[in-house]
């Protein structure tokens, strides 16, 4: 966490000059945050290579949310050529610390990002690219590509058409209305801040954002990668969405949502197994034991069927949660 040559003259720039640069944190991408700290005054500044990310979508994004009335961190200098921008500072107070800190906040605080989506839901999508089947299909790919040969299952003659035959007719029924699809909508992405109302909730991390059906970022908060979240919290969080934006049809509501928790969750276990083996990024994988528990509740979902079958026949027990623990 060495800040970027750049960094002091890009400061200066942008009235910042002479201010402590202090490690903050970095992210599964190759951006990397640095805290400014000038007297009583402090500000973030995002090191995003122009090489490996590119900062527009963040921005753009950023400036949509915050045009609709959602917190989400400003630009204060943007020096794309660079890959530096300087945003505002929303804290330390990201949710998961917080909830660690005090689990009694749980219900209340999960229910502020229950509302916050239903709000931001039922505003127009922007225009962004859609999270359609063909994207679904090519993130899916990631398990079979990462993951596999990582618990030493080779692809067998066939294998790659029985998986590409499997997913698309299940997908399909996740069609929808498109809204604005934040994509790793989650505790560590989300930070609580000293505003009232849904202001409160501070957005951070979606860049990759896309014109997708709703039940996924829903799926991405309660289906957390990095924390455990009660059952019961979980299916009151779902009544809660389902209420506040008066969904009729319940049913297929739910399969969606089950259906994108399996798209995700595959596509995690080989996202963190890429990141462990394409990227040193060993801890990652850690989480591959809680990634099989959430696949395992999917694939309960009759909807799901053609995927569990698929795995049955060709990921045996021993490759899954216990090639991790």
């Amino acid at each position: 966490m060495i800040p970027p040559l750049a960094a002091p003259a890009f400061l200066a720039a942008n009235g910042w000059a002479g201010a402590e640069i202090r490690p903050l944190a970095g992210d599964a991408s190759f951006r990397r945050y640095f805290r400014i700290i000038d007297g009583d005054r402090t500000a973030v500044l995002m090191d995003a290579p122009p090489a490996t990310e590119d900062s527009r979508p963040f921005l753009d994004v950023g400036g949509h949310l915050a045009a609709m009335g959602f917190s989400a961190p400003q630009p204060i200098g943007v020096d794309l050529d660079a890959g530096l921008v300087l945003l505002e500072d929303f804290g330390d107070d990201r949710l998961t610390p917080v909830l660690a800190a005090a689990p009694e906040r749980e219900a209340a605080t999960y229910a502020q990002a229950i509302d916050l989506l239903a709000a931001l839901h039922v505003q127009p999508a922007p225009p962004l690219a859609p999270y359609d089947e063909a994207v679904m299909l090519r993130e899916v790919r990631l398990f079979p590509e990462w993951y596999l040969p990582a618990v030493g299952l080779a692809e067998a003659p066939g294998y790659d058409d029985a998986w590409r035959a499997t997913w698309p007719g299940v997908v399909a029924a996740t069609a929808a209305a498109p809204v604005l699809t934040l994509r790793d909508y989650h505790a560590d992405n989300l930070m609580l801040l000293d505003r009232p109302g849904l202001l409160g909730l501070g957005l951070l991390d979606f860049q990759d954002a896309l014109a997708g059906h709703p039940a996924y970022d829903l799926v991405s908060l309660l289906q957390d990668a990095r924390r455990d979240v009660p059952r019961d919290l979980e299916e009151a969080m779902i009544a809660r969405y389902v209420d506040a934006r008066g969904i009729d049809d319940v049913a297929a509501f739910r399969a969606a949502y089950e259906i994108l928790g399996a798209q995700r969750n595959t596509k995690i276990l080989g996202i963190f197994t890429r990141l462990r083996d394409r990227d040193g990024r060993a801890g990652y994988v850690e989480r591959h034991p809680r990634m099989w528990g959430l696949l395992d509740r999917n694939f309960a979902h009759p909807a799901l069927t053609p995927v569990r079958d698929w795995f049955d026949a060709n990921v045996p027990v021993a490759a899954r949660a216990e090639a991790w623990t």
